[in-house]
């Protein structure tokens, strides 16, 4: 008998014990940063970096994984230095034409003309004007990789859309191009 009230004295106690508390609040944090974490404003300073920013900065004069420096600048000069100088890295087991022509087709078809005759949609509706035809002009690789990568003219920089082998696979179908149109 004593055992029994033993257990319903027990029993009472659990209940009261658990009934008693605040169910919609933790009683025990395990791990209080998980509950609370330390947020940062989106582009404030960030405290954990010495200059204030959101990551650090590279080291002056690296280079990304996978890429090479263009070593032309965007100016007048470095347009004439890329036409005498730069070359294509491909040789002609590495120039796929159907890949250059899918990317020709994407990017610069809309202006150019599927057959790179200066008349393509934009041309046709007058929204550019003086597109030229690659035939009547006096282009190389070099000069065509260095349009692509910082635009002339009216033309913007293609850099972004294209990687640096996609660009060359463009300069090597729109030099096919303007041989076919010179036939």
């Amino acid at each position: 008998m004593k055992s029994l009230i033993k257990i319903i004295f027990s029993l009472f106690v659990i209940v009261v014990f658990f009934s008693c508390s605040d169910k919609a609040q933790r009683n025990i944090q395990y791990m209080p940063d998980m509950y609370r974490p330390v947020p940062y404003e989106a582009y404030s300073t960030n405290p954990n970096f010495a200059n204030g920013l959101s990551s650090q900065q590279p080291v002056a004069g690296t280079v990304a994984r996978g890429s090479a420096p263009y070593d032309y600048p965007n100016t007048e000069e470095g347009y004439q230095a890329a036409k005498a100088n730069l070359v294509s890295p491909l040789d002609s087991t590495q120039v796929d034409y159907k890949k250059g022509k899918k990317l020709f087709n994407m990017y610069c078809a809309i202006c150019h003309g599927k057959k790179g005759d200066g008349n393509g949609v934009l041309s046709q509706r007058d929204k550019f004007v003086g597109i030229p035809n690659y035939a009547s002009r006096e282009i190389t690789e070099g000069s065509i990789y260095h349009v692509i990568m910082y635009g002339r003219n009216m033309m913007g920089s293609h850099a972004s859309q294209l990687q640096p082998a996609e660009r060359w696979q463009v300069v090597h179908y729109v030099e096919k191009l303007r041989n076919d149109l010179k036939k």
